[in-house]
């Protein structure tokens, strides 16, 4: 495992045993279920939109490792950003996991989800990996 690769393991690991958005969420605007039946992934996202952004987010339930640290992680990133650029970063994240390429830029509007780019190389993994992110997609494209 070269260094890259070792980073964004740690940063997985990490944030599975503390996932710091896993939680109820008061004054939700919305929610989404996503559930995995290949794994047992089962999780609610907790919403808070206000003039067109995503003011908060967090979530609960239950999964492997990869599903709750991605999970978390999307919630750190998408914090703050507009409908129109989560649904985008969203695209992003599900290309890269697909291993479409993406340009250096796209790879810095996901901060710490890049550390999932490898995922595809374990197919078992990638529908844990991207749930929140199609939930969270499906969500917004309702609304």
């Amino acid at each position: 495992m070269d260094q890259i690769e070792e980073i964004y393991s740690n940063i997985i690991m990490e944030r599975s045993m503390q996932a710091y958005h896993k939680h109820e969420l008061e004054n939700e605007t919305c929610s989404a279920h996503g559930y995995n039946p290949n794994c047992g992934d089962d999780i609610t996202l907790h919403i808070k939109l206000c003039d067109d952004k995503i003011e908060d987010m967090s979530f609960t339930g239950s999964g492997c490792a990869i599903s709750q640290s991605s999970t978390d992680i999307m919630a750190e990133v998408l914090k703050g950003k507009t409908v129109a650029e989560a649904k985008e970063i969203a695209d992003i994240f599900v290309a890269m996991i697909d291993r479409k390429p993406i340009t250096d830029q796209q790879k810095k509007l996901l901060k710490d989800a890049v550390a999932f780019q490898n995922i595809s190389n374990m197919p078992a993994r990638v529908k844990c990996a991207i749930l929140a992110w199609k939930t969270l997609k499906n969500k917004l494209d309702e609304l």
